[in-house]
């Protein structure tokens, strides 16, 4: 491949990373470019779990065989089957030398220092592949996995200037990985709350407008649950802002078990000393229970006065949902109510007959904002 050709592989390489989001898209685009430039058939990206001692593929593409899955939840190789994997890690950077790829055939190694590996040999031979390159990635100056690109037995086997080429390859994917990562902290942050480490506020938008299409589209069940944290403000001024953290904390605590209860629910602090359950699928019922165990519990700590807790639901009489904002306002209708009448249990919208308060409330903004201000008086 001549020095242009290797130059637009690189750059496409490049962009393909930088054009995408998630670590799987990024594990996939790497694996996909490397696999174009060298002109192989078959590509993958492995991490090196250190704290277990193995290598973990974590994307495969191309002309992948019967047990190759794109990406796989269980393929993994203990690193001491790899020789050469601990010569690099071990030996060849304590010594002060550099991450440079190799080749292999189902012959044996025949481009690069590392020597016959008997797992990568009989690998290539069963799979129907005549070689490999197999490129070290090194990320933030140690060692995260490898790059390993393969061509099929009969096509020309990887030279020197291939391994070569591979080597850059993988630094490329390395600058690629860590915008990836970068990019994914920034969106973790972007959508989590700093104090409690559940999800914030806007998290639970993007969620809940997501839900609240799929119960359009398919009829999922949709709930919400709305808590007001009570005595916060009081542990603030009597202990200091550093324990009503500490109650902050520890409540989030309790959410993120009770919504363990719930199978794929969002626990959230939405701002203050208000937090949030999203569930999608589980019934009301279900909800509900989850809901008054988490009063029990709330009820139990040290520090505050319990939760005032409102639920709304698409599985109860509550009237068409068609966005996001309604069911958000029968929830934080019904925490209202809970919060007036002081209840030690949940209060649902829609399940106090014909002429449901929480309703009323939440559909009737003008006589709502009155009614909302004799609930807040009554705390």
């Amino acid at each position: 491949m001549g020095e242009d050709r290797r130059l637009t592989a690189v750059v496409a390489l490049a962009q393909g990373m930088a054009a995408v989001h998630t670590p799987r898209e990024s594990w996939r685009a790497a694996a996909l470019g490397a696999c174009r430039a060298l002109a192989g058939n078959f590509a993958a990206l492995s991490v090196w779990e250190r704290e277990r001692g193995r290598l973990r593929v974590l994307a495969n593409v191309g002309d992948r065989a019967f047990d190759e899955e794109e990406f796989p939840d269980g393929e993994a190789y203990p690193v001491h089957q790899f020789p050469e994997i601990t010569e690099f890690l071990h030996e060849r950077w304590a010594r002060g030398g550099e991450p440079n790829a190799w080749v292999e055939t189902a012959e044996g190694s025949t481009a690069g220092r590392p020597g016959y590996c008997h797992q990568r040999v009989a690998a290539l031979r069963r799979r129907g592949r005549g070689c490999c390159v197999v490129a070290p990635i090194v990320l933030h100056g140690r060692a995260w996995g490898e790059l390993y690109v393969a061509r099929p037995a009969g096509e020309p086997v990887f030279d020197r200037a291939d391994a070569d080429f591979a080597t850059v390859l993988a630094s490329v994917v390395a600058a690629g990985l860590a915008q990836t990562e970068r990019l994914e902290e920034a969106r973790r942050l972007a959508y989590t709350d700093a104090l409690t480490g559940l999800a914030n506020r806007r998290a639970v938008d993007v969620r809940l407008d997501e839900a609240i299409e799929q119960h359009r589209r398919d009829g999922a069940v949709v709930s919400l649950v709305v808590c007001d944290l009570n005595g916060l403000k009081r542990v603030n001024d009597t202990r200091g802002h550093a324990m009503g953290d500490q109650l902050l904390e520890r409540f989030g605590s309790v959410l993120s078990l009770c919504g363990a209860m719930l199978p794929g629910a969002l626990a959230a602090r939405l701002g203050g000393d208000e937090f949030c359950l999203l569930a999608v699928g589980p019934a009301a019922d279900e909800v509900v229970r989850a809901a008054g165990e988490l009063c029990r519990r709330a009820a139990d700590l040290e520090l505050g006065e319990g939760v005032a807790c409102g639920i709304a639901s698409t599985q109860d009489p509550i009237g068409p949902v068609r966005s996001g904002r309604r069911l958000f306002r029968l929830a934080d209708a019904a925490q209202y109510r809970a919060k007036a009448v002081r209840a030690t249990k949940p209060v649902v919208a829609g399940r106090e007959g014909p002429d449901d308060p929480v309703v009323r409330l939440a559909d009737e903004p003008s006589p709502a904002k009155a009614e909302r201000r004799r609930f807040r008086g009554r705390r």
